[in-house]
């Protein structure tokens, strides 16, 4: 057995990967108690995604819907900005109540500044990259990052299927943050079935929306379903 394998088991056997459900699939018209389900289900954070109508086509929620949530959440609220210049709303976003903020590589011209004003305003600072962007082009910042949120799906609409060659990249990012304190978030068409390789591949946090606040038997069938694929995953793992 080689090394990379040996050192994949050791992490699929020593945790459980986090879950962070997305409020883009949950139900607007009872926002609050959604959320309410969903922590008392298990979930690790909820994830809430801002969307401008210009850096991705769809337009979402802000800081009010976050300061709303922040109300009747319990755990740590994780804001993802797909928005076009994120550092204009990091601080009305801290306010609101985000424990950490992810902005996207793609739209942070300087990216250790806006990355050193998250911090500033007391969230955890996160790093978003699209599909297309390479692993490498985090290399020089790792320094400044606590989180990094590989996305699975082109941004902006939920309900996509998961790409598989983004694999890859977890597995590329997962030898980058080798002895640093960084979680790698996975995002996009994260379900019960593509849970498993998005574990073995590096990912720390699965970020699921249709399969949880769409599922058919409810919120919390559908994080206890992710449980035990994430359970599977680990039991399954060759010795």
């Amino acid at each position: 057995m080689d090394s990379s394998k040996r050192k994949s088991q050791q992490r699929l056997t020593s945790k459980q990967i986090k879950i962070a459900p997305s409020i883009l699939a949950a139900d607007f018209g009872r926002l609050g108690e959604e959320v309410t389900r969903a922590q008392e289900a298990g979930a690790d954070l909820i994830h809430i995604d801002v969307m401008d109508g210009r850096f991705v086509p769809n337009i979402t929620m802000g800081p009010l819907v976050v300061e709303a949530i922040a109300k009747v959440a319990a755990i740590p609220l994780d804001v993802h900005l797909m928005i076009v210049e994120p550092d204009r709303f990091l601080r009305r976003f801290a306010e609101s109540g985000a424990d950490s903020i992810s902005v996207h590589i793609e739209a942070s011209t300087h990216l250790h500044s806006v990355l050193g004003q998250i911090k500033e305003a007391g969230c955890r600072a996160g790093v978003a990259l699209n599909p297309h962007t390479p692993a490498s082009a985090l290399q020089d910042i790792l320094d400044d990052v606590d989180m990094i949120n590989v996305m699975t799906v082109n941004p902006g609409f939920g309900g996509q299927s998961f790409i598989s060659g983004m694999t890859r990249k977890l597995r590329t990012l997962r030898a980058m943050v080798a002895g640093r304190d960084i979680e790698i978030e996975v995002d996009g068409g994260i379900n019960a079935e593509t849970l498993s390789s998005a574990m073995k591949a590096g990912a720390d946090i699965a970020i699921a929306g249709t399969c949880i606040f769409q599922h058919k038997k409810g919120i919390a069938a559908g994080i206890a379903e992710l449980r035990r694929a994430a359970a599977l995953a680990i039991a399954n793992d060759d010795p």
